[in-house]
């Protein structure tokens, strides 16, 4: 017999694919709809016919395309070296002392790319995964990992999704709305296809104001480099919370998540810069773009209170390639707040 555990971990699974299946009705019944329904049954002109069906089935692709990417990419974050070593391992468990563990998870993480804290200023350890947390990463629950179902790996991948899929809706929304107008006014016979076209209607409209909200977020989100629960709570450094601490301006936040190769951009291929575990900013790597104040401090650590000393640590080399890209730039994508930071989104949660 499973232990009872084992049993709550697969109800948990079962309930994380209703969405999943409930998402792949809608969009079969819609194609059915549309394209049976309307193109196929309903519409006469054969220009429009064919116009309809072309731009349809070009935009039904990529919205499967983006979901498929979005919901079976797996984590790619290289978290071995974010481990305990199994002499400090013992040593962590069997010491009682907070501030015992405390010093252990100091002495690793100081080789290690994380300078993110908890708000009382402790390093960041998830107790269940066994290993110290990069920084913005959090434990997923759904996961049961130190990732999330949307992160790094994907959320390019998201974003495509939530673009293509709110073209989607207001493609079939508009194409849809002349002959959902004939048949509520009875200019059209009374047919099978008359359901299936005034639902169609109702369903492609109510989600595309629901996407464009969702969509406007995120793409808010992207130009701040924040993830979703650092836009409700910012991260915390050793200085203190700093919400614009990962923003490098809007353009190069947008590439730290798109990739700097524009022939990738609107197709679901990975291209993101980064790898999901280290994240420069400018409490570390004085940003090319931030200009200096008079005393040569950074002013964005200044606004903490005083000027903090980081020691320095390697950068992976697309996160140094975008650091020697700003050096080039000069000031054009300056952060509207006066803060211009590197850094790559680990977690989006939706």
């Amino acid at each position: 017999m499973a232990p009872s555990g084992s049993r709550r971990v697969d109800c948990w699974r079962v309930l994380y694919w209703i969405p999943v299946l409930f998402i792949s009705l809608i969009v079969a019944w819609s194609y059915y709809a549309y394209v049976v329904q309307l193109c196929i049954e309903t519409i006469e002109n054969i220009g429009e016919k064919i116009v309809y069906l072309l731009v349809y089935h070009v935009l039904f692709i990529m919205f499967v395309w983006t979901y498929w990417q979005t919901i079976f990419t797996k984590p790619m974050n290289p978290l071995k070296e974010f481990h305990l070593p199994h002499s400090d391992k013992e040593l962590f468990e069997h010491e009682d002392r907070r501030e015992s563990q405390q010093e252990i998870l100091r002495r690793i993480a100081k080789d290690l790319p994380i300078y993110t804290r908890t708000m009382s200023g402790a390093i960041r350890y998830c107790d269940r995964c066994l290993l110290l947390k990069p920084d913005r990463c959090h434990h997923c629950s759904a996961c049961d990992m130190v990732n999330n179902c949307v992160g790094f790996a994907n959320y390019k991948f998201f974003m495509l999704f939530l673009a293509y899929s709110l073209l989607y809706c207001l493609f079939v929304t508009a194409t849809d709305l002349q002959y959902f107008i004939q048949f509520w006014t009875n200019g059209l016979p009374d047919t099978q296809a008359k359901f299936h076209i005034m639902f169609l209607f109702f369903a492609a409209s109510t989600f595309s104001v629901s996407l464009a909200f969702l969509f406007a977020y995120h793409c808010w989100l992207v130009c701040k480099n924040r993830s979703t629960l650092e836009a409700f709570r910012a991260p915390a450094f050793q200085h203190g919370p700093d919400k614009n601490a990962f923003s490098l301006g809007t353009r190069k936040n947008f590439l730290q998540v798109f990739g700097d190769e524009k022939k990738y951009w609107l197709l679901p291929i990975f291209s993101s810069l980064g790898d999901g575990c280290s994240f420069p900013t400018c409490l570390v790597n004085a940003d090319p773009e931030q200009p200096s104040s008079p005393s040569g401090r950074n002013p964005s650590i200044e606004s903490a209170g005083e000027s903090h000393q980081f020691p320095p640590k390697p950068l992976r080399e697309s996160q140094s390639r975008l650091i020697s890209n700003g050096q080039s730039e000069g000031s054009e994508d300056r952060d509207t707040q006066g803060t211009s930071n590197p850094a790559l989104t680990i977690e989006k949660e939706t």
